[in-house]
């Protein structure tokens, strides 16, 4: 499907799981595929798919509050293929980006991955999040700034 990289993306971002963001990524086809014909877009496809793997990777994230993701839980995440020139590409500064993303308030890290990720706008991110254009680039802001610090900080230990 033209938008599968894209989700996928956006939900491992979320989850930093590649197994648990595949398996997102199925229900949300399935449950698009069996509602098909009754469903009544009132918004792009895009926008619809990219709302419905957040809402998993929400409830996925609900349900694990527990177990949170520790540093050293993140050194397979960046192991997204098997394939060694691919895992090669990876560096060291996304594995820093990845960990620094799992310290951000939830709404923040949607923010910014929906806008970096999905190359979506702050009007269309804030259709998804059900909540206005202000607080969406005032999230981005705060994600963004929250980013800086602890990526320029992690260096002083």
């Amino acid at each position: 499907m033209t938008y599968k990289d894209v989700l996928l993306t956006l939900a491992f971002s979320m989850v930093h799981d590649m197994n648990a963001a595949e398996d997102i990524l199925h229900d949300v086809f399935v449950s698009f595929a069996g509602c098909v014909g009754e469903l009544e877009l009132r918004t792009s496809l895009r926008k619809y798919l990219i709302g419905s793997v957040l809402n998993r990777a929400r409830d996925r994230f609900r349900r694990n509050k527990a177990h949170a993701v520790e540093p050293e839980d993140l050194r397979g995440a960046t192991r997204i293929s098997t394939d060694p020139e691919q895992t090669a590409a990876l560096s060291e500064e996304t594995r820093r980006l990845s960990e620094a993303l799992t310290q951000l308030p939830l709404e923040q890290r949607e923010v910014i991955l929906l806008r970096l990720n999905a190359g979506l706008r702050f009007k269309q991110i804030a259709e998804v999040q059900k909540t206005s254009v202000p607080t969406v680039q005032g999230r981005y802001r705060y994600g963004i700034d929250k980013l800086r610090t602890v990526l320029g900080g992690g260096s002083s230990e």
